[in-house]
């Protein structure tokens, strides 16, 4: 293992040196010593199966190269056994973000995606996917190191190697990682000594092949207080972003969610539920325990009027209904264009843009059903509803002013929603 390591890290460096002190003709000779003498423990037959020493009970990490006779570390990934793709729900709202991921649990270190920085407002699934891509690594690379760490948890650990002295045998340590996961990378913020123990591992890690996966809830753009060198290698890979799921990736979500608690709700209540619990996957979640447990300790069966208690302890204030003319009162004023254009069959780019775009916020946002939506736009049929919707979805994929629009649109319409 040294000898890989001296290989891969200075031979070029020595045999420059030896040849600038001694000439041409010199060789470059080295013996790795070991000491197979020492005390490692009683468990020391075994030491090939067993974690870093230290390296998780305490924030301490120990040097890996002093424990002698070590061939191969396992060390523990800090992954939740839970955050699989096969739990993790596909929608528009992580579609590109999921996908890299699955290209990078293919082949880490080998795709363009590195680092793959996934970014989003909380309780949207970054730590999810991050983690998903973790353990699919595992699962696919039984020889490949796969660490999970918070941003925290890290920086606790800088301030504990710092304390001593053991930054080199920190790095070290890190340098071993093949997929690297840092989530929440903005806490790194205004920390500028562990920024620069982190510059140096990303560059060691970067540089060798291993893959860097970091979660943040802002874009890299947007990070303050973070070293502008750091910025700039966030940016290397690719940044993907998480958005709020749609209607009927909540809906999806949820069933998910039941089938794993194994219970069942009556369709009224989960379309109740997915309607006005908008923003957030864990409220979601906690949506549902809460109702279970409401059920169960009260002696209470799940209905509307059961779930109408449970979502006013996780939103401030209960959603009013939202119609389609509702939305389309909305785009005519966000366009500044009479609400009767909406309506009309000209074929004015502008006009008919935002119908499409009415349209796409009435599927998301209103209960009703395609062909009811088609009938509020001169009666048109579903299936300019479903054109409609697709031709608003590419869009967003290809045109990044015209996605900022149908977010801005989207906070507009849940700004209404509340009474």
């Amino acid at each position: 293992f040294f000898y890989e390591w001296l290989e891969e890290h200075y031979v070029k460096e020595l045999k420059k040196a030896i040849t600038a002190e001694i000439g041409s003709d010199a060789r470059l000779e080295y013996q790795i010593l070991v000491d197979n003498h020492r005390k490692i423990g009683r468990n020391a037959a075994t030491a090939d199966q067993s974690p870093v020493p230290g390296a998780f009970e305490s924030e301490r990490i120990k040097n890996p190269f002093v424990i002698p006779g070590i061939k191969k570390l396992n060390i523990d990934p800090q992954l939740n056994v839970e955050y699989t793709f096969d739990t993790f729900i596909e929608g528009e709202c992580n579609k590109l973000a999921r996908s890299a991921g699955k290209a990078i649990a293919a082949k880490p270190g080998g795709t363009a995606f590195n680092p793959l920085f996934i970014y989003g407002d909380v309780g949207l699934g970054k730590t999810h996917l991050a983690q998903a891509i973790g353990s699919s690594v595992i699962s696919q690379f039984k020889d490949k190191q796969v660490l999970y760490v918070t941003s925290e948890r890290f920086t606790n650990q800088v301030i504990q190697a710092i304390k001593n002295n053991g930054v080199n045998d920190f790095m070290n340590f890190y340098h071993m990682i093949d997929v690297l996961i840092v989530d929440d990378i903005q806490f790194l913020a205004n920390r500028p000594k562990t920024q620069e123990i982190f510059f140096n591992i990303f560059n060691q890690l970067h540089q060798g092949g291993k893959q860097l996966i970091l979660t943040s809830d802002r874009p890299p753009k947007d990070l303050k207080d973070v070293n502008d060198r750091l910025i700039s290698r966030f940016k290397w890979g690719l940044s993907a972003d998480l958005t709020t799921p749609d209607y009927d990736t909540r809906l999806a979500i949820f069933d998910r969610k039941m089938v794993f608690e194994g219970v069942e709700l009556p369709n009224d209540v989960i379309e109740y539920v997915c309607y006005h619990i908008r923003n957030n996957v864990r409220e979601l979640e906690g949506v549902l325990v809460s109702l279970v447990a409401q059920s169960t300790l009260n002696k209470r069966e799940i209905d509307i009027s059961l779930a109408k208690e449970v979502i006013a302890q996780f939103i401030s204030q209960v959603s009013k209904e939202i119609t389609v003319v509702n939305i389309k009162l909305l785009v005519a004023d966000y366009f500044n264009l009479p609400v009767e254009k909406l309506h009309s069959k000209t074929r004015k780019r502008a006009i008919v843009l935002a119908r499409q775009l009415s349209m796409y916020l009435a599927k998301n946002f209103t209960n009703s059903s395609l062909k009811a939506i088609g009938s509020e736009f001169g009666n048109r049929d579903h299936s300019t509803v479903i054109y409609s919707v697709k031709a608003v979805q590419d869009m967003m994929d290809t045109d990044l002013v015209f996605k900022d629009t149908v977010a801005d649109l989207e906070k507009q319409v849940q700004l209404n929603l509340v009474s």
